[in-house]
């Protein structure tokens, strides 16, 4: 009896430890998940990917056999191409200015130096052995001594300000909007990352909670986040965590076949 006791309390103990370790943090309240990413060892297992023809984020999921997957730039769903740089293992994988549809579009091309320029989430490796992560323009140098690792770009920056139209999310002619992007004006499903004292935050907000970009901007003021930007949403926006959660949405209609992925090994 005496050994059962032990071998019982023993497994207790290593189940607590294991839950305490966990670097991946999921809450859920009123149709939004927050996905934190704690402690330093797990930048070194986040990873951007992309794939040559659209796939479901399940499917990336269960290829990269990732613990964690969410959605992350934008694309052309007509010629399945980016509209977003991502660089994978130190390398571009995936650049914008391949896109024959982005470049032969007469409105787009006046604006390309702004949407070339959008919001990017990066890890980065310094000399020093150590990683950090950064939110800023694609165009931004990193320090000195420093490489980036993994970087995927979306946007636009949500916090402390809202870059709709240094982004092109929003072009206004005469103080009045023409052209909005991305349903930034609209409620509807959002995929958001963001930083707070060096931790990386995730929201998946949901269609049972959509938002427009004002309301996120004001939601994640109110969680105190130092920096935070968008992936692509609407549609788009999806999550996968080990066997456990499967989001998808309906969003704007668009569909679930996607470009490019966040995995954390």
């Amino acid at each position: 009896m005496k050994k059962v006791f032990i071998l019982l309390l023993l497994t207790l103990t290593l189940s607590t430890s294991a839950a305490i370790a966990d670097p991946i943090n999921i809450d859920y309240n009123d149709g939004i998940y927050h996905i934190t990413l704690k402690g330093e060892k797990i930048k070194k297992r986040v990873k951007f990917l992309s794939s040559d023809s659209l796939i479901t984020n399940k499917e990336a999921h269960q290829r990269a056999k990732a613990k964690l997957t969410i959605n992350a730039g934008y694309f052309d769903p007509e010629n399945q191409k980016t509209i977003s740089y991502v660089v994978s293992d130190r390398n571009t994988v995936e650049d914008p200015l391949v896109n024959e549809n982005l470049l032969k579009n007469p409105f787009l091309m006046r604006n390309l130096e702004k949407i070339i320029n959008r919001t990017e989430f990066r890890v980065v490796e310094c000399d020093n052995g150590k990683y950090h992560y950064e939110i800023v323009p694609h165009k931004s140098s990193v320090d000195f001594g420093c490489n980036i690792i993994t970087s995927a770009q979306g946007g636009p920056l949500v916090y402390p300000q809202l870059r709709l139209e240094e982004e092109a999310f929003i072009i206004k002619k005469n103080g009045e909007i023409v052209r909005e992007s991305c349903s930034v004006l609209h409620k509807t499903a959002r995929t958001i990352i963001g930083l707070k004292e060096e931790e990386a935050h995730i929201l998946i907000i949901t269609d049972k909670h959509p938002m427009d970009m004002y309301e996120v901007h004001d939601y994640v003021k109110k969680l105190g986040w130092d920096r935070a930007m968008a992936f692509d949403g609407g549609s788009s926006t999806s999550m996968n965590y080990l066997k456990k959660y499967n989001v998808t949405s309906v969003g704007d209609g668009a569909g679930r076949s996607l470009k490019s992925f966040m995995i954390v090994k």
